[in-house]
């Protein structure tokens, strides 16, 4: 069991038999009453947020979550992944997958979260090196601080890149902001 004290970004929790991650929270002592924690849980399996207040008194469940860490092979219809130790491989959709099917590449290693056999998430590498399959040319003498152009990933992701970055190079990508981070030459 967590107590209120135990709290952090990235916890996992169980809470009414449900999977969830702290997103957010806050230690509130008022003047006046007891002191409370303020939370922003995210729910593992289908990606909702919700907002709920704890007493500091109160305790929640750990969950019996496994990361095991996979490599993804390819995707047809389906995603397809192998355990890195036991080779053993499953199938996804893409609904299991989400926003994370945009910047997965083949032979990528991977975190899936799973709980009671169930694929509850997939956890990116932090940051991906991807190569630009379709942006349009910079214009010479464009240099207006922060100008930026949309770009096309080999994923198929699109992302916004400064003007300076042309096609055919390989970039950075943030995968939890899906942002730029910089050239890789």
């Amino acid at each position: 069991m967590y107590s209120t004290s135990d709290f952090r970004n990235g916890l996992k929790i169980l809470l009414d038999k449900k999977p969830y991650e702290i997103v957010y929270f806050q230690h509130v002592k008022p003047g006046k009453g007891g002191a409370f924690v303020r939370t922003k849980l995210k729910n593992l399996r289908d990606g909702s947020i919700v907002e709920k207040t704890f007493r500091s008194t109160e305790k929640v469940d750990k969950p019996e979550i496994s990361d095991i860490e996979m490599q993804f092979l390819y995707s047809d219809d389906s995603y397809h992944f192998m355990d890195t130790e036991s080779f053993e491989q499953i199938s996804l959709s893409a609904d299991a997958i989400g926003d994370s099917k945009l910047f997965l590449k083949e032979n990528m290693l991977v975190k899936i979260l799973m709980m009671d056999g169930e694929v509850l998430n997939i956890d990116l590498p932090a940051f991906v090196e991807l190569k630009i399959t379709h942006c349009e040319p910079g214009i010479k003498g464009d240099t207006v601080s922060g100008a930026t152009k949309p770009a096309v990933l080999e994923t198929g992701a699109k992302i916004i890149v400064p003007l300076f970055v042309n096609e055919g190079e390989t970039v950075k990508i943030d995968t939890r902001t899906k942002s730029y981070v910089e050239r890789v030459s």
